[in-house]
């Protein structure tokens, strides 16, 4: 079990930063050409891996139903929408608000499959307060007349509109 805690744990630092670096080079370029080479470059990184590996059963994958073919397009929007807002909510929120929404859906699918504890809607309501204290305990402490004058141009920069 703590090895799954852990894996878990380690999942959770390479979300983080996958989104930094991804929010890093749709600075370079725009989300939708990083979001490209994200899943390009994981593409041939799977792909060297899979050769070292035993061969898997296809017909497990070919017997899958149709819509769970669709993870990797809602994995390519995930890359896009977070290389959209990493950059200007900072790390912290996108992922505060990433894993609000993360735990939100899982306990509407729990609802579906299964009963709900009312222990995890409040755990999921807490967390929503946690959100929205740090957003407007962020608000007050970024607000441009309490930086110092050479960053105010700076934070003025980061909140110009993106070219599309």
């Amino acid at each position: 079990m703590l090895t799954l805690v852990l894996l878990a744990l380690l999942n959770g630092i390479c979300i983080g930063l996958c989104r930094i670096l991804n929010g890093r080079l749709g600075q370079a370029s725009d989300a939708y050409y990083a979001s490209l080479w994200n899943h390009g470059v994981g593409f041939v990184f799977l792909s060297l891996l899979l050769v070292s590996m035993p061969t898997p059963p296809i017909e497990g994958l070919l017997d899958a139903p149709l819509y769970a073919w669709l993870g990797g397009v809602v994995g390519a929007v995930f890359v896009v929408l977070n290389t959209l807002v990493i950059l200007r909510l900072g790390a912290t929120l996108c992922s505060l608000l990433v894993i609000s929404g993360q735990l939100l859906s899982g306990v509407l699918f729990d609802l579906v499959v299964k009963a709900v504890n009312p222990l995890q809607l409040l755990g999921v309501i807490i967390i929503f307060a946690g959100v929205l204290a740090f957003r407007r305990m962020e608000a007050r402490s970024n607000s441009p007349e309490q930086l110092p004058p050479h960053t105010q141009q700076l934070h003025a920069q980061t909140l110009k509109p993106e070219k599309m």
